[in-house]
């Protein structure tokens, strides 16, 4: 075989001195949010917040995980349709794409969930609501509760401070 071998390990001392973990490449200082809630399934017309998070100033972050709940599903766990009602993943107040307007469970609470790996901006709100469209509350016992879960990491973001690193290698 001709040719070099090129390594691509990460230069460690560069890493050691810096305030990013050489596992994951994310700052030192992250910490993890993980919200939830479970409520009676919202009237026509009315909508209700399951999970809220808000990024403290000059802090972003990563969101990596949502999970859906109904206690139909609960029962059978085939029933992942949810007609007439809309979950919502909101990042300050817009549809988180590509998860704008779910009408069923993609990610049921409890089971080996989809990850997502999404930046958050700098002081980000994230919310979680389900949004009755059309289902019906008082024609049966079908779909009594919803529920729902976010989760995620933050961390101090230096780009939105006035604090100085004096002690950058990359200067």
């Amino acid at each position: 075989m001709n040719g070099r071998v090129i390594y691509s390990q990460p230069q460690f001392d560069i890493l050691r001195s810096s305030a990013l973990c050489a596992n994951c490449g994310l700052p030192r200082d992250y910490d993890h949010f993980d919200e939830s809630s479970i409520a009676p399934t919202p009237a026509i017309g009315s909508e209700v917040l399951l999970a809220r998070f808000e990024l403290p100033p000059q802090y972003c972050g990563m969101f990596e995980n949502f999970s859906q709940f109904t206690d139909q599903q609960m029962r059978d766990l085939s029933q992942v349709e949810t007609p007439g009602l809309q979950w919502l993943i909101l990042v300050n107040n817009r549809p988180l794409y590509p998860y704008t307007r779910l009408e069923n469970i993609v990610n049921p609470w409890g089971y080996g969930s989809f990850p997502v790996a999404i930046r958050l901006d700098e002081n980000a709100t994230v919310e979680f609501l389900v949004r009755n469209v059309s289902y019906n509350v008082a024609t049966g016992d079908r779909i009594n509760r919803v529920g729902g879960r976010i989760v995620g990491r933050y961390w101090f973001n230096s780009a939105y401070s006035d604090a100085t690193n004096g002690s950058c290698n990359f200067q």
